[in-house]
């Protein structure tokens, strides 16, 4: 392919030079990094990314992945071009485009491209300088011959007849095929070197850039969670607010109704003391006919006094009853509304786009019971009579959910059985329904975390890795990011603890996948 060609292929279709740290979409069409990330940057407030060349549609901002390969062949192109700008030599047999020359042979006078030359030298063994138009300088000024040696003495290139009968004779030499021989040595350790410097900026480069994303997702992370507490404490002045009012009405009620009961006590305790003192004077007196004759010791005073103090007292324990009420109905109701706090707070850190998993019956093994509302899964030793169906797994006791992720952030919850055997996970909609490779975890189309004999390991294609956990895992959390390429598991105990996050890039739908054996059951957490 002519240079124009080569140079056409490898030039951004955004800036139209050649690529400068070519990156490429998921699409496969590749851009300067500048150049792309400048548009995506004016796409921003579109709320959709596109591909410059051919329009794919991103709904979430496309990671760029640096094109290596092309990255070296814009840089070969550049250096060869260089070169043969440079030195201005080109391979005296590639006529039909002009190819830099490796080497200049002195014998032949003619230059090499790597091709030619690798069938030169299997011919003849001659000696090779590096590129040159000017063959004359390679020969000697007085003798006209081909420069041969070079005298260790005086640093200077000779020909056979100087080293014979000129001004160098006797002088310690060395062929010049073995200095260019040296030469060839040290350009080839200064391409090793090379090599391992490129790769060692390959490496920095790698780390700078997870250093970058480090600090960016801490940096987001750092204002999520701000912005949670901030609205969490709105969230909590508010509800503080509306409890201590709602108190406040409940306290001035209950006052109300107390200081009601309060003044008919203390009329009642009035009349009392009335009477009594009245009572008292009758019973000094020594007329009996004044005493029979008072209309104050009518026995239905009593019996009103008794029915007044019987009221009074009804009251009073229904103003308790009602208090320890109000106070019951305060602390479930503060409950409650603490509680959808922190699931908004859940919500809103995860930002899942479903947390609605329900079981698929039509894959259950005809091993695996599932509850009625589709949300539990556990072991049966009796084959149960489900319906034939393609879906249906038919080797191991195993099942699916009914909905699959294929884009976005997700998260669920599951409980196990402490000690039996399960194992949960995710799965391709393709993976094998029969056979050794179905098992969730044994194929390149699943993921799982497993138990077994009391031991956790996560397993895919068939590869495990055994997880150390003090504590049995009775509730995992499960998150996954589609986009990035993540399904993470967490053990939910006193502390939420990661125990691993497995790295890949999913081509297909992904459901929600389980496995129950030996009185082992499941449950998805709404």
């Amino acid at each position: 392919m002519a240079f124009a060609d080569l140079r056409k292929e490898l030039s951004c279709s955004i800036c139209l030079s050649l690529y400068t740290e070519p990156v490429s979409l998921r699409c496969g069409h590749s851009f300067c990094r500048e150049c792309i990330v400048s548009v995506l940057d004016t796409q921003k407030c579109l709320g959709v990314y596109t591909c410059p060349e051919c329009r794919a549609k991103y709904p979430v901002r496309p990671l760029l992945e640096k094109n290596r390969k092309l990255c070296n062949i814009a840089k070969h192109f550049l250096d060869t071009q260089s070169q043969l700008e440079g030195s201005g030599v080109s391979c005296t047999y590639c006529l039909q485009a002009p190819v830099p020359a490796a080497k200049t042979c002195l014998q032949c006078e003619t230059s090499l491209c790597d091709t030619h030359l690798s069938i030169h030298n299997k011919t003849v063994e001659h000696t090779l300088i590096d590129p040159t138009n000017s063959l004359d300088s390679w020969k000697c000024l007085i003798h006209k011959k081909n420069l041969e040696f070079l005298c260790c003495e005086d640093g200077a290139y000779i020909c056979v007849y100087c080293s014979a009968i000129g001004s160098h004779k006797g002088h310690t030499l060395k062929s010049l095929d073995e200095v260019m021989r040296v030469k060839e040595k040290l350009r080839k350790l200064l391409e090793k070197l090379s090599s391992k410097k490129e790769e060692t900026e390959k490496n920095l480069e790698s780390l700078q850039d997870l250093r970058r994303k480090v600090q960016e997702k801490t940096t987001v992370l750092t204002e999520r969670i701000a912005e949670l507490f901030t609205d969490v404490r709105k969230q909590l002045d508010c509800l503080e607010k509306r409890f201590l009012t709602q108190i406040s009405r409940q306290e001035k009620q209950s006052l109300l109704s107390v200081s009601d009961l309060i003044r008919q006590l203390e009329t009642q305790k009035d009349e009392l003391c009335r009477k009594m003192h009245h009572i008292e004077e009758l019973f000094n007196m020594t007329d009996p006919i004044t005493v029979l004759q008072d209309q104050d010791l009518d026995s239905e005073d009593t019996t009103k006094f008794d029915k007044d103090t019987e009221l009074i007292a009804q009251d009073i324990r229904k103003i308790r009853s009602s208090s320890e009420l109000k106070e019951r109905l305060v602390a479930a109701s503060l409950h409650a509304c603490v509680s959808d706090i922190m699931s908004t707070v859940k919500r809103g850190f995860y930002d899942p786009k479903t947390s609605d998993i329900i079981l698929d019956l039509e894959s259950a093994c005809r091993k695996v019971s599932v509850s009625g509302d589709l949300k539990s899964a556990s072991w049966s030793e009796t084959p149960l009579n489900y319906p034939e169906s393609a879906k249906r797994f038919t080797t191991f006791p195993q099942v699916l959910s009914s909905k699959g992720f294929s884009t976005g952030k997700h998260y669920w919850e599951v409980e196990t059985s402490q000690s039996e055997d399960w194992w949960v996970g995710v799965a391709y909609p393709s993976i094998y329904r029969g056979g050794k490779e179905s098992r969730i975890g044994e194929n390149n189309k699943s993921w799982s975390l497993r138990t077994y004999d009391n031991h956790y390991s996560v397993t895919h294609n068939s590869r495990s890795r055994q997880l150390q956990t003090k504590v049995p895992i009775q509730r995992l959390g499960i998150y996954l990011d589609y986009e990035a390429g993540h399904l993470s598991f967490y053990q939910l105990c006193d502390a939420v603890r990661h125990l691993h996050t497995f790295k890949a890039t999913f081509t297909e739908p992904l459901q929600a996948a389980f496995f129950v054996w030996n009185e082992g059951w499941v449950r998805l957490r709404s």
